[in-house]
Formats: C-alpha cells, sequence, structure tokens
C-alpha cells in the first residue's frame, strides 16, 4: 500500500534514471470528485511525462469491495471526469492512442501496439505470461507465478511454464478483435489473416453485424471501431466471441 508521497517519489527516481516513463492514473475513485480527478491529472501532467494512461476504477468480482463496494462516483460524474481529461490531455499535446492509453506525438508505447496487434512476446520471470506464433499453431504460455517455486522449476527442469495453450481457430476471431478493436485507428483489415492465418470470411458474420448496428467503421481497409464502438466496446469484441 501507498501514499501520494510514495508515488511522487516513485515516478521522481524514474525520471533520474529513464529518458521516457510512464504514469498509471485511475478515475472516479471512492467518494472522489470532478475537482478532485481534475487535480490529480493536473499533478501528473506536471512530472512533464510523455505516455500517459486513464483508467476508470472497476471492483473485479470476487473481491472484498465487490462484495462490498465502497460509495463511487454517479455515471454522469466518471463520464464528466472522462470528457474533462480528455480536454486536458489534448491541451498539453496528448493524442488518444487506444482505449485507455495516451501520447505524445511518436511516443506510442511499442509493447502496447505489438500486444493489441496481436504480435508474439516473450514471457520472462515468475509469473510472465507469453504468445508465441508457429508456422503450424499459436500458443499462450504463462509461467510459475510464485518465486521460489520459479526459482526451483528454472534450476531443475530448464523452465517454469505451467500452462502452454494452444489458441484453435474457434479462439482466433475473438483473441485478435480483443486487442485490435481497443485501438483507435484499429489495423490494417490484411493484418487479420498475416497474425492469425485465417481468411477474413471467418469474421464476415460479426463484420456484417457490427456495420449494422454502427459499431463499426465502415473503412473496408481497416477493422476499427466507429465512435459509438468504441463508446460500447465490449459489446463489439462480444460478436466475435464464438
Amino acid at each position: 500500500i501507498h501514499n501520494q508521497h510514495d508515488a511522487r517519489r516513485a515516478i521522481e527516481i524514474a525520471h533520474d534514471h529513464f529518458e521516457r516513463i510512464n504514469i498509471d492514473l485511475m478515475y472516479a475513485l471512492p467518494k472522489q470528485t470532478l475537482c478532485e480527478a481534475q487535480a490529480d491529472l493536473k499533478a501528473a501532467l506536471a512530472f512533464d511525462v510523455s505516455h500517459l494512461s486513464l483508467y476508470h476504477l472497476t471492483l473485479e468480482p470476487n473481491t472484498y469491495f465487490a462484495s462490498h463496494p465502497p460509495p463511487l462516483p454517479h455515471e454522469d460524474e466518471s463520464d464528466a471526469m472522462f470528457e474533462s481529461a480528455l480536454e486536458t490531455l489534448a491541451a498539453h499535446g496528448f493524442g488518444r492512442y487506444e482505449v485507455s492509453a495516451y501520447s505524445k506525438p511518436k511516443q506510442q508505447c511499442k509493447h502496447n501496439l505489438n500486444y493489441w496487434e496481436f504480435g508474439d512476446y516473450i514471457g520472462i520471470g515468475a509469473g510472465a505470461h507469453g504468445k508465441i506464433s508457429f508456422p503450424d499453431r499459436i500458443t499462450r504460455q504463462i509461467r510459475e507465478r510464485h518465486p521460489e517455486t520459479y526459482m526451483s522449476k528454472m534450476t531443475e527442469q530448464g523452465h517454469a511454464v505451467i500452462e502452454n495453450r494452444l489458441l484453435t481457430q474457434d479462439d482466433l476471431p475473438f483473441e485478435f478483435m480483443l486487442g485490435a478493436l481497443r485501438l483507435i485507428d484499429g489495423v490494417p483489415t490484411a493484418m487479420f489473416s498475416e497474425r492469425t492465418g485465417l481468411g477474413l470470411n471467418a469474421i464476415s458474420k460479426p463484420i456484417a453485424e457490427a456495420l449494422r448496428k454502427g459499431l463499426l467503421d465502415e473503412d473496408p481497409t481497416r477493422l476499427k471501431a466507429s465512435p459509438l464502438g468504441m463508446r460500447y466496446l465490449n459489446d463489439l469484441q462480444e460478436l466475435f466471441l464464438k
């Protein structure tokens, strides 16, 4: 558990050692007002960062707060916080390139883009996840989460992978679209086949349904959520879930 001083000090230390840093900022916190949310964002921007991630507080299922929810701002209040943040970030030169990610020009997070574009990445360390594409398959891996057990397995067997899940052809459309639709500019339509090995016909029905509902942009060269689709992103993504 950390306080305001700890958070500020962590950012200062990061600034001393790295050229580019990101700040994760949450809003719609218990009893938070619009003025308080604006003050938090102003404080974050005072650190002169080039990248910022902005998240609406979510109470996860099966947690203490889910069963004992604190007093949270009403939806119209949290919407006002978000709209105010968009205006403030734009005024400071930040562009929104993903649902929760904002950056100065040419300062987008390459790791984030690779992840949302269904790229590959290797999980290193306790609890790390990875995604690896082979010529004939795509797998997702999970490594042992407990550090001591992770080290023991690495020493004894050379790896600590506890789950190596093969993605089926039914999995791939949703897995791809789940990330791609989070990007404000979407992805080139051709990327779907390049990254999944499937033809575009695999998602022709949900695409047609999304277009009918106005949730998808009508540009045939890109898979991109419309403004309405970005607002109701979960509904749009679920169309691709078999």
